[in-house]
């Protein structure tokens, strides 16, 4: 049936465009395919095949492949020669790393589908993906993600949910575009401060991590889905800590206060002498807010969680009645005029 379906094409010539191969227990990829180098549409699913034919090199205009449920190892680094393909399915293989060069020429693609295979490790290059708006790496082994994946400028929708995944970079931030973002089922025990910048994103699933509490900010969020069953969020209750008076501060910590309460009433002096000493500049970047007086510091007395309720325009999981927001006190007198929302949760 397939041989018959692969002569039927070949006698269109460079006028077929779609080829459905799907389910014919192909153990091979049709080298008869290099004869047709009008082809747009790829359809391989569902067969035997574990490695990609040389000449599909020539498929200069293929637009969309599916090679999914198939034997494949590894993202082949044919692919580069698909300069044209929007559309790569490749889930349900055996795919545990990226061929060199796999990335190089797949500057249009859109959508890459690479759930369930047995990827521990993306490369660099994936950041070479420059117009993808839609990556899925569910029920993988990855462990952390390159902060180069945070270069993907067009990232609409990022899955990533059933893998090992303890953390996120926080370069995340920096998908501006990013509308849904899914993360059930890893290990993550914190989320980084800068997904609170992610204005346009829509929907957010962490059920089944470790997360406690969130970053300040995060209620903020535009969210209209997010889902967070199975963490062992902090609920709406004292956290005893071991307090303590005031630590008496160092030089440097004295040093950077006064600058940064100098700036914030805008001394033109210091603002000017910063750019002479960017150690400086890079150490008030790091400055934290006191949740009680508001004024600035470096080195927090004391790391607390305010409760908040989350918006009534998200749709959230039926156990969120507040949502738990990291925050910190500057010193011990603060934390003693604290209003009766904030908790201890510990020694920062």
């Amino acid at each position: 049936m397939a041989e018959r379906l692969l002569i039927k094409a070949l006698y269109g010539g460079k006028n077929t465009k779609i080829i459905t191969l799907n389910g014919k227990k192909m153990k091979k990829m049709p080298s008869a395919l290099g004869r047709l180098p009008g082809l747009r549409i790829l359809l391989l699913q569902n067969n035997l095949i574990s490695k990609v034919c040389p000449e599909i090199s020539i498929l200069t205009q293929l637009t969309a492949l599916n090679l999914g449920n198939n034997l494949l190892e590894e993202v082949p680094e044919e692919m580069k020669y698909l300069t044209t393909l929007k559309k790569l399915h490749l889930f349900g293989n055996r795919i545990g790393r990226f061929a060199p060069g796999a990335c190089d020429g797949l500057q249009n693609l859109i959508l890459l589908n690479l759930n369930k295979n047995q990827l521990t490790w993306l490369p660099q290059e994936v950041s070479r993906l420059k117009r993808l708006k839609y990556l899925s790496i569910n029920h993988n082994r990855l462990a952390c993600l390159p902060r180069e994946l945070c270069f993907l400028r067009n990232l609409s929708e990022l899955q990533l949910n059933h893998n090992k995944l303890i953390c996120i970079p926080g370069e995340i931030g920096s998908l501006k575009k990013l509308q849904k973002l899914c993360l059930a089922c890893n290990d993550i025990e914190t989320l980084p401060e800068e997904i609170c910048e992610l204005k346009k994103l829509r929907i957010l699933d962490i059920a089944g991590n470790l997360i406690q509490i969130f970053p300040l900010g995060f209620q903020n969020l535009k969210l209209r889905e997010f889902y967070c069953e199975g963490n062992p969020l902090f609920l709406k209750q004292p956290i005893f800590a071991a307090l303590k008076e005031d630590d008496v501060w160092s030089l440097q910590e004295i040093t950077l206060r006064f600058i940064m309460n100098e700036l914030a009433e805008q001394n033109p002096l210091l603002m000017h002498a910063l750019e002479w000493y960017p150690e400086v500049k890079n150490k008030i970047a790091q400055e934290k807010s006191c949740a009680v007086c508001g004024k600035p510091f470096i080195t927090p007395w004391l790391e607390c969680v305010r409760f908040v309720r989350p918006p009534k325009n998200w749709k959230i999981s039926k156990n969120l009645h507040l949502v738990p927001l990291q925050t910190f006190t500057c010193c011990h007198k603060c934390f003693i005029h604290r209003g009766r929302n904030l908790f201890a949760i510990g020694q920062a």
